[in-house]
């Protein structure tokens, strides 16, 4: 590839040597991330990962994909972007779990108006660090400049991952019935949700993003919105291995009133006490600064629960304290009723 180069294309807005670079730059933080599926010199135009079914009868391949949306943006302002590739993972791996798959490798995707090496390197090392957060291998990507079509310092970022699990261990909310019990696992922060309203709210390009807030508990108004998206696949796998977990509920765009039904069959509904929900305070800014109603906090952002689970009310103490084991903040917001509306929450 030393001889790989070319004036025109050049001329045109694409250095292909910047991209050599870049995948230089980005191989320390890829070998951060290998596993035993992960195969050598194997494939040059796909990524290769050996499949261990090793105690799995009938396996079962779940994929999820998904992209930051316009977090990017505060990235972009605060010229910080070794750990927005966090956020890219957490939302495709966050996702699975949620059928109980293990996330097994993860493929990303930039596009970008110019293609600066060092940038790229930082975005890849944050994604690395969300596939080893998750337990994942990171086994391939692409890069792509778009000159004339991407401001040079704009960029996107996208991922996929797959997963297995057995077809009899795959959740069932069929199981779930009145008197089961809702369990929060906290949130981080805004996650990669409702971006375009806050920054709607902030009028973030003019904001001041670097200074210090008493209300956000000493960190900047920057630093609250660009933390990572929390990774829960290694508390959830292990909460599987002891506890029938019966619904599994990823609160992303659409807050708790689109996500927590998707885990609930018909005919049950979730009960959540509002005063239960430990409401960070990023969010109570947002409301405040924005003049946000409640009921629309609730229906666009994760409020500080970014996972919620449905186990049987016997299970609860024993899963609150594999979860905590773990390192979550779980604790207990609500219980299912039987109900037409999937969800009600009240104070």
């Amino acid at each position: 590839m030393e001889k790989s180069y070319s004036e025109s294309y050049a001329a045109a807005g694409v250095d292909i040597t910047a991209g050599y670079k870049s995948v230089e730059l980005m191989k320390k933080h890829i070998k951060r991330t290998r596993n035993e599926g992960c195969l050598d010199d194997v494939g040059g135009f796909g990524g290769c990962f050996g499949l261990n079914l090793e105690g799995i009868s009938q396996p079962v391949l779940v994929s999820g994909t998904d992209g930051v949306g316009t977090k990017l943006k505060i990235a972009m302002l605060l010229n910080k972007h070794d750990t927005i590739g966090i956020d890219c993972v957490a939302m495709c791996v966050n996702d699975i779990i949620c059928c109980g798959a293990k996330p097994l490798f993860f493929l990303d995707y930039i596009a970008c108006g110019k293609n600066i090496p060092e940038k790229i390197a930082d975005i890849v090392g944050g994604v690395a660090e969300g596939c080893v957060r998750a337990g994942c291998a990171l086994i391939g990507g692409e890069t792509a400049e778009h000159p004339g079509m991407m401001a040079e310092d704009d960029y996107d970022l996208a991922g996929y991952c797959t997963g297995v699990v057995d077809k009899s261990k795959i959740i069932d909310n069929n199981t779930m019935k009145a008197g089961d019990v809702v369990i929060a696992l906290a949130s981080t922060g805004v996650h990669s949700n409702g971006f375009s309203l806050v920054r709607k709210v902030f009028d973030i390009e003019n904001a001041d993003l670097t200074t210090p807030r008493e209300e956000l508990e000493g960190k900047s108004l920057g630093e609250a919105l660009l933390e990572p998206t929390r990774i829960y696949v290694k508390s959830v796998l292990a909460l599987l291995e002891k506890v029938q977990v019966k619904g599994i509920s990823h609160i992303t765009g659409g807050g708790f009133y689109e996500n927590i039904p998707r885990s609930i069959p018909d005919g049950l509904g979730a009960r959540i006490d509002r005063s239960k929900v430990k409401v960070l305070p990023i969010f109570q800014m947002i409301a405040k600064t924005g003049n946000i109603p409640q009921r629309d906090m609730f229906n666009t952002f994760n409020m500080g629960v970014g996972m919620s689970i449905v186990v049987a009310k016997d299970d609860v103490e024993t899963a609150l304290n594999i979860l905590k084991d773990w390192g979550e903040d779980a604790y207990v917001i609500g219980e299912i009723e039987e109900s037409q509306d999937k969800i009600t929450i009240c104070d």
